[in-house]
């Protein structure tokens, strides 16, 4: 492995990295070395992640050895106590992501790096429990569950928990190499010990600790862990929500309901009280029910508080400074000084209900869920660290919640009111940190643009900042902002314009023209669920379908792309995206579309590389909700404390918070797409406002060079079209395949990629393809694992070239094609091969899909361009010119390939040596005769010299289509002659596959005689 000198840090690097990761490390050691915070973006492929860990790994190795397999040695040893010493002086690494699948990719990672030290990963109890009994629940169920078992006199006590702490000390090389959740959970299955407590012995003597957010944002959390802060380092991977979390750990929401429910815990813990101590008639004041019927008075007193509370209006709501939460419960009796006593209080009825509930023979009352326990977390938010001076940066707010029915399903038949204490400060959570003398706060993502309001909500100094460019080149994407629709209808989200027909029809039909021009996966997104389910129910609407031909906005994007749209509920959106992934690899499909959300759970965390998606489109600018009582709140908030005197950071006002956050969440959105060193994809704004200078700088860095801005819609099209087209043409990238040759299985040994794998949860590692014991072998190397003949086996790997497989459906213009000397092969057992067919005959050469030149000297390739509109026909000279069928394969996709000097092109085999030229422009004559292709466009071929076998009945006035179709009569007898009409019938409707249609056609013209109708 290759090895860089990064500011006198020797850095062990898996690959030969790119200037773009050496600068990425740079960076972060600069920060670990002059203990400052960094604030850096990276886009998703470029191996941030493993550029993260290599660079402070390395550095941390430079401070002294790591921690690994020396635990039982330091308990042995005479110096041990200054073996643990010098240790525990080292800094501590700290990596949190936002989900325990994003941190597995990040094991992965660390995986490939020569670095070992000694490490751990927290996980939660649902992850990690083993118990029988416990594993089964969730929440706080579970925990309150654990811990009943733990104790001694349960019945249940858990065995898992007493070998916890043998385990760890005669195992110490636990940690020594990279485990995940899955590796614990096996140890504990085989060994006995329980995963979850195992995972916090680790973290007495591991190097580096993994974890999610909330471990480091929650209070609680944060002091069980017992981590030793000063001159550590903390690391927050995809940190681009790191503010929201942290406002909202900070946060709470008091409504009717829960408390309620509070008060009725609250009578119930004064009989359990009053029955335990008649029974037992001791004089032991631990359950005193007195102090029970203190805590249900206090309650409902609140209640009534909150019931008194004056609203005007329903939609303003009642609000006040934050401080006024204290003269709220001062008016109980609840202040700093009693709040401790209030939450002792809480803590004794909590454990009173848990004994009670276990104590309980029936199995459902096991492992009960206490709502007083959220009760007391509200008082610890409130009364956060004994002071008060942090309700400077709430706001309290009152509001009268209608029933819904939803509400009414769950029982909840009062909608009641609502008390919030919202904090929009988040650097409340993070200032902690500095009080404990964190060494370095590092901050990335592949999306934190712009990055003003991330320094300045966090309040902390970001000295080190990085926007890095991409690892890709600019023939890899594409970039457009589309200001108008078809016809000619501007585009543009905002409120007073999303409810107009014509705006919703014109971006259905512009949504039909890329779903018929990007290959495999596209993605749409729109501001709101609303929208998207206010523009899909327009496009179904029949009323407003095509009037020729009666088939409505939704019926043509189905033809194109099969539908997914994303829902609602959280429930039911594994299943979406199970939906989605299965219409990808449906063989009879032309791709899927995938209907989604800004800051939906689509646009988070979820990787659909290469043919997954090939573009993304967002429909508009999610702002959000002005009336919102919290968006409102949060810019007022802003305005007021917008010229503060806070040292380093630029003013935010309300409004430019409210700006920027809806153009995060597009950049998280269009981080979909391009996910890799050899993915590509486009990324199309239907939106005119995005044209705007304004609006484009608040786009991730590594975009803006290249948006192009249009005026006509037909531009778009075509320069879309065009990019597809090209990226046939791209490098490909070579990985390790097994592909099957004559029905036996050959291996091929190609360099392993050096992208490095990004820390979001991959959408579909592996996808599978079926391939006959008689088909062709031909061995593809492309970046795009997409589907050549799309397969249902999702363990087997299979790649197709960079081309659009459903033919690189094209622009509205036609082109005109030079060839020379046009012919087709038949292959050995002269049969026509359409592409993504099955042959039944054997080439015996590899096909070379690589490489953009063919080993003679054959010319530029033809690309023959298609539209969705009426087919028209062009005028073909008398002289010199050949028509050559050239079918665009909308079902199994085109394919280009190289056979010595033989290329397979749009389905059929081109022999000798070819030039071609593709023309920009639409020739402005209509021919009297010609042959229709599936994609609704014909190619016209002109030869550019005579060929040397040439046939003068090919180069003369008597070669029209009619005298083909003449000949074609004269070779087929009368039942074949219009079993071939009714092919060509179906090639021009779609009704039958295209590959079907072809090999139909082909054996037709396979008979003696019939193989020089092929040439037409």
């Amino acid at each position: 492995m290759p090895f860089y000198k990064i500011r006198g840090i020797s850095v062990d690097f898996p690959y030969d990295a790119y200037d773009s990761q050496i600068t990425y490390m740079d960076k972060v050691i600069q920060a670990l070395q002059e203990k400052n915070n960094a604030l850096l973006e990276s886009p998703t492929g470029t191996g941030k992640t493993l550029c993260l860990l290599c660079a402070t790994l390395a550095y941390r190795a430079s401070l002294g050895p790591f921690s690994n397999g020396q635990t039982a040695k330091k308990n042995d040893s005479s110096d041990g106590s200054s073996s643990q010493s010098s240790s525990s002086l080292l800094p501590k690494i700290v990596y949190t992501s936002r989900t325990h699948s994003q941190l597995q990719q990040v094991i992965q990672e660390l995986k490939k790096t020569t670095y070992r030290p000694k490490m751990t990963i927290l996980g939660s109890r649902e992850q990690l429990c083993i118990h029988d009994t416990v594993r089964v629940l969730k929440g706080k169920a579970q925990t309150n569950a654990c811990l009943h078992v733990r104790k001694r006199r349960s019945k249940q006590f858990c065995k898992h928990y007493k070998l916890t702490t043998e385990f760890v000390k005669s195992n110490p090389h636990v940690g020594d190499e990279p485990i995940d959740i899955e590796d614990l959970v096996n140890i504990g299955r085989t060994c006995g010990p329980c995963p979850y407590y195992v995972s916090r012995e680790l973290l007495k003597s591991v190097d580096i600790m993994f974890a999610p957010y909330n471990y480091l944002i929650d209070p609680s959390f944060k002091k069980s862990l017992g981590i030793e802060w000063y001159n550590s380092i903390l690391i927050f991977d995809e940190a681009h929500n790191l503010e929201s979390i942290c406002s909202d750990a900070a946060s709470f929401d008091l409504p009717a309901s829960l408390l309620s429910a509070c008060i009725s815990e609250a009578k119930n813990c004064i009989d359990i009280s009053i029955r335990r101590r008649d029974i037992d008639k001791s004089s032991d004041n631990s359950s005193n029910p007195d102090n029970f019927a203190i805590l249900r008075a206090l309650l409902l007193k609140l209640e009534k508080r909150i019931a008194e509370v004056p609203i005007d209006s329903k939609e303003l709501g009642f609000t006040k400074p934050g401080p006024y939460i204290y003269e709220l419960l001062a008016d109980l009796n609840v202040t700093s000084e009693t709040a401790s006593k209030v939450t002792g209080i809480i803590e004794e009825a909590v454990l009173l209900l848990e004994e009670d509930a276990n104590g309980a023979e029936s199995k459902e009352s096991q492992g009960t869920s206490c709502r007083l326990e959220t009760m007391g977390d509200i008082f610890k938010i409130i009364f956060r660290d004994g002071g008060t001076s942090h309700a400077k940066y709430y706001r309290l707010h009152v509001q009268e919640r209608a029933t819904s029915d939803f509400d009414a399903f769950k029982g909840n038949v009062s909608g009641g009111r609502t008390l919030s204490w919202w904090c929009f400060n988040p650097g409340i959570s993070m200032e902690d940190f500095s009080r404990r003398g964190v060494g370095s706060v590092i901050l990335t993502s592949g999306t934190l643009s712009p990055m003003d309001s991330f320094a300045y909500e966090l309040k902390l100094e970001f000295p080190i900042r990085l926007e890095n460019p991409h690892v890709i080149t600019s023939s890899q994407i594409w970039a457009g902002v589309v200001p108008v629709g078809p016809s000619g209808f501007s585009f543009n989200s905002s409120y007073r314009n999303r409810d107009v027909l014509e705006y919703k029809q014109d971006l259905g039909n512009a949504i039909v023209n890329f779903a018929r021009r990007v290959p495999d996966g596209l993605l749409v997104f729109f501001p709101s669920y609303f929208v998207m389910e206010q523009c899909i129910n327009c496009w179904k609407d029949k009323c407003r379908g095509n009037v020729a031909n009666q088939s409505t906005i939704w019926e043509r994007i189905c033809k194109s792309k099969q539908p997914v749209i994303e829902p609602r509920q959280s429930s039911v959106f594994a299943s979406s995206i199970e939906d989605f992934r299965s219409k990808m690899n449906d063989p009879s499909t032309s791709g899927a579309v995938f209907f989604a959300v800004c800051r939906g759970k689509v646009s988070e965390g979820l990787d659909f590389a290469d043919h997954y998606g090939r573009a993304v489109v967002v429909t508009g600018l999610p702002f959000a909700l002005r009336t919102d009582p919290k968006i409102r709140l949060k810019r007022e908030f802003l305005d007021e404390h917008a010229w503060d005197k806070n040292a380093g950071h630029k003013p935010l006002t309300g409004e430019a918070w409210y700006d920027q956050q809806a153009s995060r969440a597009v950049n998280q959105a269009i981080g979909r797409v391009i996910r890799h060193r050899h993915d590509y994809g486009a990324i199309i704004f239907c939106d005119e406002r995005f044209a705007s200078s304004h609006r484009q700088a608040q786009v991730s860095r590594w975009i803006q060079p290249h948006i192009q801005c249009f005026s006509k819609f037909g531009d778009v099209v075509y320069s879309l079209s065009h990019f597809f087209r090209a990226v046939v043409h791209l490098p490909a990238r070579v990985e390790s395949v097994e592909a099957v040759y004559n029905g036996k299985a050959c291996n091929a040994k190609v360099s392993e990629s050096r992208d490095c794998c990004s820390s979001e949860m991959k959408f579909s590692s592996v996808v599978g393809l079926h391939m006959g014991a008689d088909e062709d072998c031909c061995i593809v190397s492309s970046s795009a694992i997409s589907h050549a003949k799309r397969g249902k086996n999702d363990n087997q790997l299979y790649e197709i070239p960079p081309a659009n497989r459903s033919s690189l459906s094209c622009q509205m213009q036609t082109s005109s094609v030079s060839l020379k000397r046009p012919s087709l092969i038949i292959g050995n057992s002269s049969k026509l091969c359409p592409s993504g067919t099955t042959n039944s005959h054997k080439i015996s050469e590899v096909v070379d899909l690589t490489s953009t030149t063919s080993d003679h000297n054959s010319d530029a390739e033809l690309i023959v361009r298609c539209s969705s509109k009426r087919q028209r026909v062009l005028e073909r000279k008398s002289d010199d010119t050949e028509f050559i069928k050239a079918p665009c394969d909308m079902a199994s996709g085109n394919r280009e390939v190289k056979l010595k000097n033989t290329s397979i092109r749009n389905g059929y085999h081109e022999e000798g040596k070819s030039q071609i030229s593709l023309n920009k422009k639409l020739k402005n004559t209509i021919a009297t005769s010609s042959v229709e292709v599936t994609g609704n466009m014909t190619a016209q071929a002109t030869s550019s010299s005579q060929s040397k076998q040439g046939s003068s009945s090919c180069q003369d006035d008597e070669a029209k289509g009619h005298h083909f179709l003449t000949q074609v009569q004269q070779q087929l007898n009368e039942s074949e002659y219009k079993e071939f009409v009714g092919y060509m019938k179906a090639l021009k409707s779609k009704t039958m596959k295209i590959g079907s249609v072809l090999q139909s056609i082909a054996k037709l013209f396979s008979g003696q005689g019939r193989l020089a109708l092929l040439k037409r």
